[in-house]
């Protein structure tokens, strides 16, 4: 009786999933039909609201790429030893964490460290006054564009950084108080003195789905959306950050990273397991700690740690990761918020909808209709938020447009609410009224905002 009941069940679930699934994925292309909203990542969208919401793979992969996808999904969350080892050396010697995946949490959102607390799902970026000789910030002698703040046994750690906040309490216009946590940063344990003139940018780990379909979007559709000089006098003036490509020698725009400093997935990941973990590849086949003084300056005469290969399967691993869908869409609560979102400017910057290129090595990501809310430009974000750290183009107070697709399922993936670059707005709210510079006028039009317009937004947001 209970094995006949639970088959009904199932084939009622599979049928009302289908539905679901055809009601949705019929209505990809029109950009004004309603129900594409829900296809947050087109065609390759997740419909999973739990805590693996972001892990999922593109769900039209055929057998061999799914394998790669796998091979690429156990390699970002493998743990790194020290050499020599059988399985995951050339960790260090000095670094960040051990695996991707350790910042990366469920292929999430970074945390920022509680009391006591260490900074694993942070990084501390380094540099001086200056430009490099391809226009990228300056490294920190002794120490890189990097605070790496631990090490292998029996070698020293480059130091680590206190964290503290300072409580300033403001009120909406409504008389409703809040609160904003304004970080300072302390170094202390350094290995040796750090230049007074050191520029200091902290950043947590970003969520790292739906990159694929970020990466398909023509360079074209970007540039278009640029306006560095504000012509139309709007006051939004996102301009495209252009960044040093390794692989091809020559400068690119730049549209991965807090500051878009990366120009492609490939890099960003081979970097991160550089610069984060202390692993070699042939993009970066120099270790993070060389020219260091605590450490041999010659190059790695082995050559380099991690195979083509498991780089490759790493790099399709992120760049096959669907977008969770979307939620409450036609709720009125939520209706009310995505109008008072676009009526307060926000749209300006985080733009809905975004159409994909066509990249005949991935069908997949090709020609989508994706909603990522972001226009993956610079925007001067004001004082507040400024890290006063240069990085190519970018500016010390600006900042790319995070996309906000997922955000709303950030509780449930990473358990926490952290939000902006060096996580200090502690939920949704906290992070719109930090924003300034080309964002002040939209702020101050939440700033005036009723109790219930703003929960609405925040329903809003909340739904994507």
């Amino acid at each position: 009786m209970r094995k006949t009941t639970l088959a009904v069940l199932s084939i009622f679930v599979v049928v009302m999933l289908l539905q679901f699934a055809c009601r949705k994925v019929d209505s990809l292309t029109p950009v004004d039909n309603p129900d594409s909203e829900w296809l947050s990542g087109g065609s390759q969208t997740a419909f999973d609201q739990g805590s693996g919401a972001f892990s999922h793979a593109f769900s039209s992969l055929p057998a061999n790429l799914e394998r790669i996808h796998e091979i690429g999904d156990a390699q970002f969350n493998a743990t790194f030893v020290s050499a020599p080892a059988p399985l995951n050396p050339g960790l260090g010697p000095i670094f960040n964490n051990v695996s991707c995946g350790s910042c990366h949490v469920s292929d999430g959102r970074g945390k920022v460290p509680g009391l006591g607390e260490s900074a694993a799902n942070m990084l501390f970026r380094l540099s001086i006054p200056g430009e490099g000789e391809h226009g990228n910030p300056v490294p920190v002698p002794g120490y890189g564009d990097q605070l790496q703040t631990r090490a292998l046994f029996g070698k020293q750690r480059e130091g680590d950084v206190t964290i503290t906040y300072t409580e300033t309490g403001y009120k909406f216009a409504d008389g409703t108080s809040y609160s904003l946590r304004a970080p300072t940063y302390t170094f202390n344990s350094l290995y040796m003195t750090m230049p007074g003139n050191v520029l200091l940018s902290p950043r947590v780990a970003a969520p790292v789905f739906g990159l694929g379909l970020l990466e398909a979007i023509d360079e074209n559709t970007i540039l278009t959306n640029a306006d560095p000089d504000d012509k139309d006098g709007d006051g939004i003036s996102g301009k495209a950050n252009i960044v040093w490509d390794v692989y091809s020698q020559k400068k690119v725009l730049g549209r991965f990273g807090w500051k878009a400093n990366q120009p492609n997935l490939l890099q960003q990941v081979a970097a991160a397991y550089n610069g984060d973990i202390g692993i070699t590849t042939f993009l970066f086949p120099k270790e993070s700690s060389e020219g260091q003084t605590q450490f041999d300056s010659a190059p790695n005469s082995k050559g380099y740690e991690l195979s083509d290969s498991l780089l490759y399967s790493t790099h399709f691993y992120v760049r096959t990761l669907a977008v969770p869908v979307r939620r409450n869409v036609t709720d009125s609560k939520v209706v009310e918020g995505k109008a008072l979102f676009t009526s307060a400017g926000c749209i300006k910057c985080h733009k809905a909808d975004m159409r994909t290129g066509v990249d005949v090595t991935l069908p997949q990501v090709s020609n989508q209709l994706i909603h990522p809310y972001t226009d993956l430009l610079l925007h001067d974000m004001g004082t507040g938020l400024a890290d006063n750290r240069p990085d190519f183009l970018a500016g010390g107070t600006e900042w790319r447009t995070a996309p906000l697709w997922g955000i709303g399922l950030t509780q449930k993936v990473n358990g926490h609410t952290n939000f902006l670059h060096d996580g200090r707005a502690r939920n949704l709210m906290e992070a719109i009224m930090w924003h300034g510079g080309e964002a002040l006028s939209a702020k101050n039009k939440v700033n005036n905002m009723s109790q219930k317009q703003r929960d609405a937004l925040i329903s809003f947001v909340e739904s994507l």
